[in-house]
């Protein structure tokens, strides 16, 4: 499959500190890659490079095997920004065409109508009349004007409801399936745990997991086996015991114990003739995998629960 991004050794330095530190990775096409991560964890700086508008310290970027600040590399890139900053006094199909008259194989405008979800409404209205989600959609549309075989979305759906959203994200999906690669960055977890094929994981400037969401739920959290019990349950330290288990504790009638083994733990509830009931085995969400990576070392015998 043809590689689409290749990052190799990308650092980034700021006086002394260094926002990117020594981060390789390469993408594919077709590939739909979330970068997650705190706020200064290195996402929008690597963005930034990758885009040719911020130098590295060390190491190179290469779009389509070509350095990114190439007019024609530009030609097929599409960026949508968080902030969508739109000229003012045009309407927004006014605007759809000047930008279509800078790409030599723009995409049509009956295409940019169809992808976006504009309405014809829209078209005529001029840009500081729209609302947050009109612009977002707008942003969107003119990401896409120039046809473009990578795209990059920066927050893209702040601003909208959750019906646009879902058709946003049902429109990247196709448009990855026409062979498109997307690289986006967002705070709403659980749009990269339905949407991204892998997610890129930063804090303090590397990237600390790689993988496909499943993967990285698989590999980075632990399973948790929770049951009811009629009285107190008598039992925490006998699991403790249990070189798997990591936490045992009780809520609102509920026994969780938290294990990397699962399977161990329902073997001795079952050996033991435990009476308990209402099983249930499960992992933890995205969310929960994003907190456990980039969140600083507690204590390890202290625990929160919410």
């Amino acid at each position: 499959m043809e590689t689409v991004v290749e990052v190799s050794n990308l650092t980034r330095k700021f006086k002394d500190v260094d926002a990117v530190n020594n981060v390789s990775f390469s993408i594919k096409r077709g590939e739909i890659v979330a970068f997650l991560g705190p706020n200064g964890a290195g996402k929008s700086t690597t963005i930034l490079m990758l885009l040719g508008l911020l130098n590295p310290t060390d190491g190179h970027v290469k779009l389509f095997n070509e350095n990114p600040k190439n007019r024609q590399i530009r030609e097929r890139i599409g960026v949508m920004l968080q902030h969508v900053s739109l000229m003012d006094a045009l309407k927004v199909q006014e605007l759809l065409v000047l930008f279509r008259s800078y790409y030599p194989d723009a995409i049509s405008m009956e295409q940019l109508v169809e992808v976006t979800g504009l309405q014809g409404a829209d078209l005529k209205k001029r840009t500081e009349k729209l609302s947050g989600g009109q612009r977002q959609r707008v942003g969107f549309a003119l990401a896409l004007v120039g046809n473009p075989d990578l795209l990059f979305f920066d927050e893209p759906t702040v601003g909208m409801d959750s019906t646009s959203r879902k058709l946003f994200w049902d429109k990247v999906r196709q448009l990855a399936n026409e062979g498109k690669t997307i690289i986006f960055s967002t705070h709403y977890l659980q749009e990269a745990d339905d949407s991204a094929t892998r997610i890129l994981l930063f804090k303090k400037g590397k990237v600390i997991a790689d993988g496909s969401p499943d993967s990285i739920k698989r590999n980075m959290l632990k399973q948790a086996v929770s049951f009811k019990v009629d009285g107190p349950f008598l039992h925490r330290e006998k699991f403790l015991e249990l070189s798997e288990v990591v936490d045992v504790y009780e809520e609102k009638g509920r026994v969780t114990i938290v294990t990397e083994n699962s399977d161990a733990v329902l073997a001795r509830l079952f050996a033991d003739n435990m009476e308990v009931r209402d099983i249930s085995v499960g992992r933890g969400s995205l969310e929960e995998a994003f907190v456990q990576l980039t969140m600083e070392e507690v204590g390890s015998n202290e625990h929160v629960h919410q």
